[in-house]
C-alpha cells in the first residue's frame, strides 16, 4: 500500500509540474501574439502595449509557480519524507514566495495583503 501511494504521489507530482510548464508557455505564446497583433495593428501605443504583455506574462509565471509549489509539496510529504527533503522543500518554498510577492508587487504595484484604493 505504502508503494502505491509513493507511485500515485511521483505521478500526481509529475503531472502537476507539466501542466505548471505548459501553463507558462502557453501564456507566454498568447501574450506575445496579442502583443505582435497590437503592435501589427498599430491601434494601441507601444508603451500600454508593453505594460499589458508584461502584466500577462508575470500572471502566467505567477500561476506556474504556485503549481511548481504544490508539486514540490506533493513530493517531498508523500515521495520521500526525511529531514533534508522537508529542508530542501522550506528553502525552495521561501525563494517562490519571495519571487511570487516580487512579481506580485511589481504587476500591481501594492503587497498583495494592501488595499486596492
Amino acid at each position: 500500500m505504502a508503494e502505491f501511494v509513493k507511485r500515485m504521489g511521483e505521478w500526481c507530482a509529475m503531472v502537476i509540474e507539466a501542466v505548471g510548464v505548459g501553463l507558462i508557455v502557453v501564456l507566454a505564446i498568447y501574450a506575445l501574439t496579442l502583443a505582435v497583433f497590437q503592435l501589427l495593428s498599430k491601434r494601441r501605443d507601444t508603451d500600454s502595449i508593453y505594460r499589458d504583455l508584461r502584466q500577462r506574462l508575470g500572471r502566467g509565471i505567477l500561476l506556474g509557480l504556485e503549481l511548481f509549489v504544490a508539486a514540490d509539496v506533493i513530493y517531498s510529504v508523500v515521495v520521500d519524507v526525511t529531514f533534508e527533503t522537508v529542508g530542501v522543500l522550506s528553502i525552495i518554498m521561501l525563494i517562490r514566495t519571495f519571487l511570487s510577492f516580487s512579481l506580485e508587487v511589481e504587476l500591481n504595484g501594492r503587497w498583495p495583503w494592501q488595499n486596492k484604493d
